[in-house]
This record gives C-alpha cells, structure tokens and sequence, in this order.
C-alpha cells in the first residue's frame, strides 16, 4: 500500500505554471505516492465511483491538490465527492472508508495572501473560504490536516502580480516539507 494519493483536479493542468511544476517535483517519490489526474480520467465527465474508492481505500493518506475556482474548488472536483463519499461507505451505517485517513488540501489561489486577510480585499481567509472540506472530512471521520497553499498564481494578462519561479520553485519545495511533517511522505 503507498503512503499518499494525490487526486489532483485541475481543468487546464498544461497550462498551470504551479500544480505542473508540483506534480513535476513529485514524482520523485513515485513508490510513495499515487497522483491521480481527474480531468485526465474522466474527460467526459463519468466518474467510475468503485475505482475511486478503491483507490482511496489503498493509501493510507490523501491530499486533494487544486487551483481555487470562485473561491472553491473545481467543477470536477465537487462532482467526485459527492459521487465518491457515499452513504455505507464514506459515512453512515457501515460508512468507515475514511475514518482516521489523513487528508489535506493543496491549493493554488491566484490572488495574492493579503487579499485573503480580514482587511483583506476578500476580508476573509482562504482556510474559512476552505472551511467545507474541513466540515466534509470531519463528518466522515477523517484525520483533516492544515491547508497547504500557493498565493499569487495567477494567468490573467493584466494581473498586476506574477509569481516567479523561483517561487514556484520554493512553493514545491515547502509542499514536500508540508507532506513530510504531517507524515504523509518519508
């Protein structure tokens, strides 16, 4: 069994400077993570439920790594959670699959921190933006670990800041540290 899988949900992954270059680094723990690109799989959009439990069910970890879409996640992404966490097997009577399983969020946010701050532009948080995975795991009696987040990643021509790649660079790396301490990675 691998240590983490990775389902990674991003509806234009070629053209992401940040989830490529994370998913790049990576792979360098091959024998001990599993990246599963959703938009790849299932491109007509029909999600095979009992493959991805299966798949979920042999790792002990799982991280959903992600761009934020609209302060939440990706189309895809939502319609696999409430596919994939079914009644009698992510919760209810028999519903164990993901009790005590760490899981965590690794998210690019394509504006900068200090908009994601109370005085912020947004006055909020991208944790309380998050909040619903947390609320999601603990219903169903997962291990929710911190959030994991790249700000600044964004693509639109007239944006006034660009992330560098040094730091994408050093966001992968603090990504695999992240992964390390909350050991999900060795």
């Amino acid at each position: 069994m691998k240590e983490t899988l990775i389902v990674v949900a991003h509806p234009d992954l070629a053209a992401s400077t940040v989830n490529q270059y994370w998913l790049k680094k990576l792979t360098q723990y091959d024998n001990q993570l599993t990246i599963h690109d959703l938009y790849a799989c299932y491109p007509s959009n029909k999600i095979d439920v009992r493959f991805e439990q299966n798949l979920i069910e042999n790792h002990h970890n799982l991280i959903l790594q992600f761009p934020v879409y609209w302060f939440n996640c990706p189309p895809l992404l939502k319609q696999w959670l409430d596919e994939v966490f079914t009644y009698g097997w992510a919760y209810g009577r028999c519903g164990d699959k993901l009790t005590n399983k760490k899981v965590g969020l690794a998210v690019s946010a394509g504006i900068k921190k200090g908009d994601y701050t109370k005085d912020g532009r947004y006055q909020t948080s991208l944790e309380d933006i998050l909040k619903p995975f947390e609320l999601t795991m603990n219903y169903v009696h997962a291990d929710y670990q911190s959030v994991f987040a790249v700000y600044g990643a964004n693509t639109e021509p007239e944006a006034d800041y660009k992330i560098t790649l040094d730091e994408v660079n050093e966001s992968a790396k603090n990504y695999i540290c992240w992964m390390k301490k909350l050991q999900m990675l060795k």
